[in-house]
């Protein structure tokens, strides 16, 4: 345990060190895998912003990987795995492929996957965790250096291992669960999309299985209207986002 504390101490003395360091005033969002097995990180902007790090990269466990924000950029981070890629960049995931390449280069992660949302602003950042479309991996986002109430936000359960039979997506030989699709993408019924006559907060209510989400991941959007307890704000901070967040 104080290995793992210290370990986790230096990790965040490096990210502060970093991010006073840096000479343009921006905010830095460091991607750390607390996995025992590798995670390709994607990363898609939103329509406008630029892509960084061409949207995507290996990143081995205990490993961490630092980046700054441009001003007012927005965007999604999902972990991807059980990849295989050429020399060219070319393979493909278990969960979370964008396409068949390394560098996603802008593109999403097809579901399902666990979603990092964030949206920086003049005054206020907004930040989510995000199984609207699924679930494949634990994540967590954790503010430092901000002010404001800045809290915690993530899915740590494993959701694989309670995910209803009907959402289930098995591994190649079938032995495990390796994601866990939304009632939407499984379904694709207005009633779990919220869309159609269930297209605002009013009729789109929480269903059995976003219940179960909720229960295993009260800090995560679990359905699309699902926003009073999942969005956090925080003003002027910057990011850990931890794959894995509950392994030790």
């Amino acid at each position: 345990m104080a290995i793992v504390l210290r370990s986790l101490l230096r990790l965040f003395l490096s990210i502060l060190i970093l991010s006073y360091i840096t000479e343009v005033s921006s905010t830095t969002i460091t991607l750390y895998n607390k996995c025992t097995h590798p995670v390709w990180p994607g990363i898609q902007p939103s329509a406008g912003k630029p892509v960084l790090a061409r949207g995507g990269f290996k990143l081995l466990p205990n490993k961490a990987y630092s980046l700054n924000l441009p001003p007012l950029w927005s965007g999604r981070f999902w972990g991807r795995h059980g990849c295989i890629f050429d020399a060219s960049g070319r393979g493909h995931c278990a969960t979370g492929d964008c396409g068949g390449a390394l560098y996603c280069n802008g593109l999403g992660g097809a579901p399902p996957a666990t979603l990092a949302e964030i949206t920086l602003g003049n005054d206020q950042d907004f930040y989510d965790v995000s199984l609207v479309d699924g679930y494949n991996l634990a994540i967590s986002i954790t503010p430092f250096r901000g002010s404001g109430k800045c809290s915690y936000a993530g899915c740590v359960s494993d959701l694989n291992l309670m995910c209803p039979v009907g959402l289930q997506v098995r591994a190649r030989d079938n032995r495990r669960v390796v994601a866990c699709k939304s009632a939407c993408f499984a379904f694709n019924s207005p009633r779990y999309c919220c869309t159609g006559s269930f297209g605002n907060p009013q009729s789109c209510k929480p269903t059995a299985y976003s219940r179960i989400f909720k229960a295993a991941c009260p800090k995560a959007y679990s359905y699309a209207y699902d926003d009073p307890t999942s969005i956090a704000t925080c003003t002027r901070g910057s990011y850990l986002v931890t794959f894995c967040p509950h392994h030790r």
